[in-house]
């Protein structure tokens, strides 16, 4: 039984780290080489150094997002401090990004959003008798928001550890009796009373949440993951939904060996 979350989630901060020192130590190497010739803007330099730290982070193995915010990373702040922003403003934008993502960094799970026609998909493959289902960083509790209104007769719980997004999921399910929204660790969460586990996760986490969902799930229970599957397990279905990003929902009956291919 897992109950905390896996060390190997060790935080990114230090690659980061690392590719941003690495990046502005090539891209200063470069401008002195070429400085009997060329003289950039600082930000042009900023730009330079994002693009080695971006090639620094792929290079390390980081997730793609990382990649992106090693770019980004100095360029925006060239541009913030030529703005002159109060002090403040910047302590105001550190709080609400903390609030909104919390300890994104160890817990290697973006804020991802699951929208209706993706709540719609699950509510048609729900079991047709009353179940318990229990999604793992719910986020701002909209999917479970449209799951208990298309099925009444079902028991739905939420998990979310960021502080701002389990208070708007919160308010958004009050009102509801078949909802209910915890804020805590979902790896502390015990899986064995839920017929139905749905995740949005990342691929970081998932080899960790299988093993935990066979430890805890009873046998035949079921697991749908959204966009990312297990490694090295075949789905025993799988559903496309045709919406903008092309969203593909993994299930898995735990405890139930499937070794034919994923169908669509």
């Amino acid at each position: 039984m897992i109950r905390r979350m896996p060390d190997t989630f060790a935080s990114p901060l230090r690659t980061a780290l690392f590719a941003q020192v690495a990046g502005a130590l090539m891209a200063f190497s470069l401008v002195w080489l070429a400085r009997s010739f060329l003289a950039p803007p600082l930000f042009y330099v900023a730009v330079l150094q994002g693009i080695c730290a971006a090639f620094v982070s792929w290079r390390l193995g980081a997730p793609r997002w990382w990649w992106l915010i090693n770019a980004l990373f100095m360029p925006l702040v060239v541009l913030a401090l030529a703005m002159q922003i109060a002090p403040g403003g910047y302590l105001l934008a550190f709080a609400l990004t903390l609030l909104t993502f919390w300890r994104t960094d160890r817990s290697r799970v973006p804020l991802y959003l699951s929208n209706a026609k993706t709540a719609d998909a699950i509510a048609h493959a729900l079991p047709e008798q009353a179940c318990e289902f229990i999604d793992l960083g719910c986020g701002d509790g909209h999917l479970l928001r449209r799951l208990a209104r298309a099925r009444p007769d079902c028991r739905f719980t939420g998990i979310e550890h960021a502080p701002a997004p389990w208070l708007l999921a919160k308010l958004i399910n009050l009102g509801r009796p078949n909802v209910v929204i915890r804020h805590g660790d979902f790896w502390q969460q015990d899986l064995g009373s839920f017929d139905v586990v749905y995740v949005f996760l990342s691929p970081a986490p998932m080899p960790a949440l299988a093993d935990k969902a066979r430890a805890e799930m009873e046998s035949g229970k079921l697991l749908i993951s959204n966009s990312f599957p297990i490694p090295g397990q075949n789905a025993d279905s799988v559903i496309d939904v045709h919406d903008r990003r092309q969203t593909r929902l993994f299930f898995y009956k735990i405890g139930l060996r499937n070794a034919s291919k994923p169908r669509n």
